[in-house]
Parts: structure tokens; C-alpha cells; sequence
């Protein structure tokens, strides 16, 4: 019998990238929150700055949905930009707010990369219930503490405003570990804002919202999907192998 090891010769034909419906729905979404923010700012109803923070934001929902972790420094462009458009309207509250954005987009971009077991990148993952209650606490905390301040300060909606941020940063921190429940928060928030942005007769903000809300969907079934499969190569994985029988251990 031949042991000599044989060499293969057979041309490997090179990878090819493969979009999938789902990656063109997800593309097309993003090119219409896209075109979305350069008619608000073609037609006089948001600067160039607003723009660029709108466009910067689909394409890191893009990124976050397709598990890219350049979706973090797309997205620490957006709350920079965000952060001068509050400030020079004179939101220093929201301006100040980008900043804890930023340090929690810092930590994500870490984490994406180097938290898995032995500093490798992360995976999808599920919060356990532990964890699940110190989120919701944290939540009703934040939102209780923003909603008083914000009632003091005079603003408008202030209720909503202070849960929106809230579950704004709490999804940001699930994200940030990669847990397929972000996408609650995220959702959630967009419905939120959806009739909030309509309440203020920001007609067009609400519909780019709506498209946030779209891709927010897409991002949870795409991380279920990839959860699950993921899930499954694991249990295959840890699987015991199957028996000898007694005639092949003669």
C-alpha cells in the first residue's frame, strides 16, 4: 500500500464574494437612507453636517448588521459629527452625550476584536439572565435620572427623549459584547422615534428612521441566523465520536 503522500494538483478555483438577497436588501436600504440625507440637505432641510452624520449612520448599521467591526469607526465618525451639530445649536446635554458614545464605541471596537476566549475576536452570543436584569435596572435608572433632568431643563418630550438615550446606551453596550439582543434595543428605539420625529414635523427624519428601523430587523434575523448556525457547528464540534464496533476492533 502507497503511504507516499500525494500532492494536488487540481487548480482551486479563487473565492467569489456572495451578496445574497439579503445582502441587497441590506445594501439597498442603506443607499436610501443615503439619498434620504442628501435631498434633506439639497433641499434646505438639514446641513451638511447633519448629512454626513445621517449617511455615516446607515452605513454603520450596514457594517454592524454584516458583523464588520470597521462599523466602529464609522460609527465614532458619526458621533463626532453629531456632537458639533449639538453643540453649535446649543444642545451641550446631547453634545456631551456623544462623548459617552464615543468611549463605548472605543471599547466596542476592543472588544470586536480582542474579547473572545484568548483575546480573540467575538462571536455572536445571547445575554444570560443575570446580566439581562442588570441591563434592565441600569435602563430604568437612566432613563428615571435623564427624565427628571430633562423635565427641569425644559425640554420638549422629555419622557421619550430620556428613553430613547437610555435604550440607546444599553444597546450600545450589548452591542459592544456582541449579544444578539442589541437588536431589541435598537428596534425599539426606532419605533420610538419613528412618531416622535412626526410629532415634531421632522417628516423626513422619520422616514429615515423607518429605514433604520428596516435594517434594525435585518440585522436580528441575520445574527439569529448566523447564532443558531453558529450554535449548531458547536454542538457538532463537542459531539462524542461514534463507537467502534467489535468486529472493526478485532
Amino acid at each position: 500500500m502507497d503511504l507516499s503522500p500525494q500532492n494536488d494538483s487540481t487548480p482551486t478555483a479563487p473565492p467569489t464574494l456572495r451578496i445574497g438577497r439579503d445582502g441587497l436588501v441590506l445594501a439597498t436600504l442603506t443607499v436610501a437612507a443615503s439619498v434620504l440625507a442628501a435631498t434633506m440637505y439639497l433641499g434646505g432641510l438639514a446641513g451638511w453636517l447633519e448629512a454626513v452624520a445621517f449617511i455615516s449612520g446607515a452605513v454603520c448599521v450596514w457594517l454592524t448588521v454584516r458583523e464588520n467591526v470597521w462599523n466602529f469607526p464609522i460609527g465614532l465618525l458619526n458621533v463626532a459629527v453629531f456632537a458639533v451639530v449639538f453643540f453649535r445649536v446649543g444642545l451641550y446635554g446631547d453634545a456631551g452625550l456623544q462623548i459617552v458614545y464615543f468611549v463605548l464605541g472605543v471599547i466596542g471596537w476592543y472588544l470586536w476584536l480582542y474579547g473572545g476566549q484568548r483575546r480573540t475576536a467575538l462571536t455572536i452570543s445571547r445575554v444570560s439572565r443575570q446580566e439581562a436584569i442588570v441591563v434592565t435596572i441600569v435602563g430604568i435608572a437612566l432613563t428615571i435620572l435623564l427624565w427628571q433632568t430633562l423635565h427641569l431643563l425644559g425640554g420638549s418630550a422629555s419622557f421619550w427623549d430620556a428613553l430613547t438615550t437610555s435604550l440607546s446606551l444599553c444597546a450600545q453596550w450589548l452591542l459592544n459584547r456582541k449579544r444578539l439582543e442589541s437588536w431589541y434595543c435598537w428596534i425599539a428605539v426606532d419605533l420610538i422615534y419613528i412618531p416622535l420625529y412626526l410629532y415634531k414635523d421632522l417628516r423626513l427624519t422619520s422616514l429615515l428612521y423607518a429605514i433604520f428601523l428596516c435594517m434594525a430587523t435585518m440585522g436580528f434575523l441575520q445574527w439569529r441566523a448566523r447564532s443558531r448556525a453558529l450554535l449548531r457547528a458547536t454542538t457538532d464540534r463537542s459531539a462524542p465520536p461514534p463507537q467502534a464496533s467489535a468486529e472493526a476492533a478485532i
